[in-house]
């Protein structure tokens, strides 16, 4: 397949694309600034400029969106949206119809009615960027156009995540999949082996999904 990857170089995007080469997948990496590997062809491409991204999205099979202005932007509410918006119209104008992006956990409900994010301990640190997901995915469920699907990845998926690659977990739609010991933990190798199986065969429609051991 050709896939194209938007934020290639970041803690999620980086994964994906490891994830996918090593299947040996056709890959276009896209970055604002890209790096030099022989597992993909690098584009330096700004997603404000929505012609030009569209340009560089035509052709593909697949469009994995891992935007994301970084967490420690004092803007991130306000890039994250605008950011997110520009790639899925570049997405649309492009003719590409399967359009995969990775949003944030805050999303998802802990209990009916209830969000994450609206959790008195929800973490105050990543609350902007959170919330900002937590829009995004309310817009693009407006969207007839494209075959979207919105990942909400475990609430424990970090750097410290240590499990590494075990190409195992359990998929869940609106609510985070736990564990025996009640904890909500994926490895971003993992989220990655999720992507690249949705990727291969698709199983989410216009519908947010989520994953977890």
């Amino acid at each position: 397949m050709k896939i194209a990857i938007i934020g290639a170089t970041g803690f999620v995007g980086s994964a994906i694309l490891n994830e996918l080469a090593n299947r040996n997948h056709n890959i276009t990496a896209i970055a604002r600034n890209p790096k030099e590997t022989s597992n993909a062809t690098w584009i330096a491409t700004d997603i404000f400029n929505i012609d030009a991204l569209a340009d560089v999205l035509k052709g593909h099979d697949v469009i994995i969106n891992a935007y994301n202005p970084g967490w420690t932007n004092p803007n991130i509410y306000d890039d994250f949206l605008a950011g997110s918006k520009a790639i899925q119209e570049a997405a649309k104008k492009s003719g590409v119809k399967r359009f995969i992006t990775i949003g944030g956990a805050g999303s998802l409900f802990v209990a009916p009615d209830l969000q994450a994010v609206d959790t008195p301990d929800f973490p105050k640190e990543i609350y902007p960027g959170a919330s900002a997901a937590r829009d995004y995915l309310n817009i693009i469920k407006e969207e007839k156009d494209l075959d979207w699907a919105f990942f909400s990845p475990a609430f424990e998926m970090h750097a410290g995540t240590t499990t590494g690659r075990t190409g195992k977990y359990r998929l869940g739609l609106e609510n985070p999949v736990f564990n025996d010991e009640q904890r909500s933990i994926l490895s971003v190798e993992d989220l990655a082996v999720v992507i690249a199986d949705e990727t291969e065969t698709p199983k989410h429609h216009q519908v947010r999904f989520t994953a977890g051991y």
